[in-house]
């Protein structure tokens, strides 16, 4: 019998997060009767996917999360890992900073390696300057370079490296169908929150530093104050959680504002919103705006995001420069728009999962012939 080529990928975590998302999507949508995916990941804790991973047929492994004092540690791992498993011929990286540790170990043993940038920014202080010194071979050691957009690929590999033959961008794909406005999904979600009445603002995506989610909650809180009938849905959790319910509070809006936590149906929840508010401070791509704009959801995001990320008339891009009233004011101009109409733009501009993933099953195929 034919046995699948099992490719290795190496995440952090397999929670709720951008990079993770974009991953086990290409996941349910490649023929894993050909390719399959397995997981090294930077944790013991479990991760959101596990069970979803397993029921796919894929192996999960645990490395430990690289500190800098366990160098020799973390070296010996991935040596002993590479010589326990000479089933894998292809190692598709989606960290940077210690995947230069990693990758010359993979080539060493015969592995081809990919090297995937999903960012456009490592933030700023000293930990950043470092994950840019360790980042920075990856354009020479990696034998493909993968982008999620032109901008993150510029970002790690440099001007020179995306001009070369080894370099692709791999849209971040989904699936059309699941995302698609539904009217059960918004009415159940709704009412699950007590949302039936109101005019719902909406956010997906972890809170962390790049989402700029204090700002958010001030955008909010202008909002609110022009209409008492507002309510901003949160759907994700992350190291900022409490920051901002303490935000929320502080500002006398934690009665609208509805942190929902992290979910794996995040479809039913974009229909659930009337705008998709997104004020980042950087991103590599944001799969979640062509989430949005595939549900039909008008976006008000900040201009750092890619231009590529655009891919209908639901899309507004506001600059960080601009104070909350502006922002607010945005928002309250688009919040009735025609929920049908952007959906097939997602499959106009190329972001089908199904032919996504079907490309980068070739890909895989032509590393291993």
């Amino acid at each position: 019998m034919y046995k699948p080529i099992r490719v290795i990928q190496v995440m952090g975590t397999l929670n709720l997060g951008g990079a993770e998302n974009i991953v086990m999507n290409l996941y349910r949508a490649i023929n894993r009767k050909q390719i399959q995916f397995d997981f090294v990941v930077h944790t013991d804790d479990h991760g959101a996917f596990d069970d979803e991973v397993r029921l796919l047929g894929g192996k999960i492994y645990h490395a430990p999360r690289y500190m800098g004092a366990n160098h020799l540690q973390y070296v010996k791992w991935w040596k002993n890992f590479f010589s326990d498993h000479p089933e894998y011929k292809i190692i598709h990286s989606h960290i940077r900073s210690c995947a230069s540790i990693y990758i010359p170990i993979a080539k060493k043993h015969g592995l081809k390696t990919i090297i995937h940038s999903h960012s456009t920014s490592n933030g700023k202080g000293f930990v950043s300057l470092v994950k840019k010194i360790m980042q920075f071979p990856l354009r020479y050691q990696a034998d493909y370079l993968f982008a999620c957009s032109r901008e993150a690929g510029e970002w790690l590999f440099g001007k020179k490296a995306i001009k070369k033959d080894n370099f692709k961008i791999l849209y971040n794909g989904i699936d059309c169908d699941r995302f698609r406005f539904n009217e059960e999904n918004r009415l159940s979600i709704r009412k699950k929150y007590g949302l039936e009445e109101n005019f719902v603002v909406g956010h997906i995506g972890r809170h962390d530093p790049p989402k700029n989610p204090l700002f958010m909650i001030e955008v909010f809180s202008e909002i609110f104050k022009q209409n008492n009938n507002a309510r901003l849905l949160q759907v994700g959790q992350g190291e900022m959680t409490e920051q901002m319910k303490q935000k929320c509070r502080d500002l006398g809006i934690e009665q609208a504002v509805v942190f929902a936590g992290a979910h794996n149906d995040v479809e039913k929840y974009y229909s659930a919103m009337d705008v998709f508010l997104f004020p980042s401070l950087w991103e590599g791509f944001g799969i979640v705006l062509i989430e949005a704009q595939a549900n039909g959801l008008m976006v008000i995001c900040s201009d750092n995001i890619p231009k590529m990320a655009q891919i209908s008339n639901h899309f507004k891009a506001i600059s960080l420069e601009c104070d909350k009233e502006k922002w607010a004011e945005e928002i309250l101009q688009k919040k009735y728009v025609d929920r049908s109409s952007s959906y097939i733009d997602v499959i106009k501009n190329n972001y089908d999962i199904s032919k996504i993933s079907s490309g980068l099953e070739n890909i895989y195929k032509s590393l291993v012939e």
